[in-house]
């Protein structure tokens, strides 16, 4: 059996279905571009899917948001490296990890929060365009 990776847009609905004569599960309608309509137990589907923006102003309804992009990060390690050097290790939530750096050129201006500041608006701007591939293969497929 071969394996595949793909990305897509849906449509969904939060719903929940019997488990049994006395109980219910949470999960969601899902509903394709075509109009198919399927369902997925709430765990299976929010390890799958990343809730977009919705924008008004975008032809296609949707975009990546700060709030997704700072949601997106899961841990943040930050280091001094000898007197002047900051590294910062973020831990995305899908396990991704992404390291930034930042020094001064004189030890005695050195701040290791200017230095995480430095590095982490890297590591966001990153974050940016990972999630706006994401999005673009979403609409677009994976081959346009």
């Amino acid at each position: 059996m071969d394996n595949y990776i793909g990305v897509k847009l849906v449509g969904a609905v939060p719903e929940k279905r019997m488990a049994g004569m006395f109980s219910q599960v949470d999960g969601y309608r899902v509903i394709y571009e075509d109009g198919y309509e399927s369902w997925s137990p709430k765990s299976v589907f929010e390890r799958a899917y990343l809730k977009v923006t919705p924008n008004p102003d975008l032809k296609s309804g949707c975009s990546i948001s700060q709030d997704m992009v700072d949601g997106f990060i899961k841990e943040i390690h930050t280091t001094t490296m000898g007197e002047k050097t900051t590294v910062v290790r973020a831990v995305l939530r899908n396990g991704f990890e992404i390291v930034e750096s930042s020094a001064c050129v004189d030890p005695k201006n050195y701040s290791e929060d200017m230095g995480r500041e430095i590095c982490l608006r890297k590591i966001k701007d990153k974050i940016w365009g990972f999630l706006g591939f994401l999005l673009q293969a979403a609409i677009g497929g994976v081959k346009g």
